[in-house]
């Protein structure tokens, strides 16, 4: 018989420095992140925060930060967007609810996860886009939810600047996000 556990589980696992989400009720269990993730995380923070500040609407959130999909889904995006419509989602706690836009960075452990259990679970709670973001290939692809289903909308590959949606005032130079 599966255990099913439910986010009063997920609140009393240890804090050990290890990555806890539920999907769908089964705990997923990922090692912390490298350096080059966090080099890429913090220089992606820092460009996007400086947009949504000046420009964009909504809110940018940080990991660690629980978006509580359901009582059995809650995962810790590496970069979470709300948009003025869904801001009223965050409380304290978490995301109630599924962001507008949740940004993984692909580790070696997490590849599998993010590109297909991940791709599934945020499609099936309604994140309109998903950034996959992959510091080996140096690439950024950009899904938008369309008919239950992601379909890939941009690619930021190579050396030239580009925006990806859902920010198409905000050009990434990939010289500024790669170590």
């Amino acid at each position: 018989m599966k255990v099913v556990l439910t986010y009063e589980d997920y609140v009393a696992l240890p804090d050990d420095g290890k990555r806890y989400e539920l999907h769908e009720g089964e705990l997923s269990v990922t090692p912390s992140p490298g350096r080059s993730h966090q080099h890429v995380l913090g220089q992606l923070y820092r460009l996007l925060a400086s947009h949504v500040d000046a420009s964009a609407h909504g809110i940018l959130i940080l990991s660690p930060f629980d978006s509580i999909m359901t009582d059995t889904t809650v995962v810790v995006p590496d970069l979470t967007w709300l948009d003025d419509e869904r801001r009223g989602r965050l409380s304290d706690r978490a995301i109630e609810g599924s962001p507008s836009l949740a940004v993984e960075i692909i580790s070696p452990s997490s590849r599998a996860i993010d590109r297909r259990r991940k791709m599934a679970l945020y499609a099936a709670h309604d994140v309109t886009w998903y950034w996959i973001v992959d510091p080996d290939a140096r690439t950024i692809e950009a899904y938008r939810l369309e008919s239950e289903a992601y379909v890939l909308h941009g690619t930021l590959e190579g050396d030239e600047p580009r925006a990806l949606d859902p920010f198409p005032a905000l050009r990434l130079d990939p010289a500024v996000i790669w170590p």
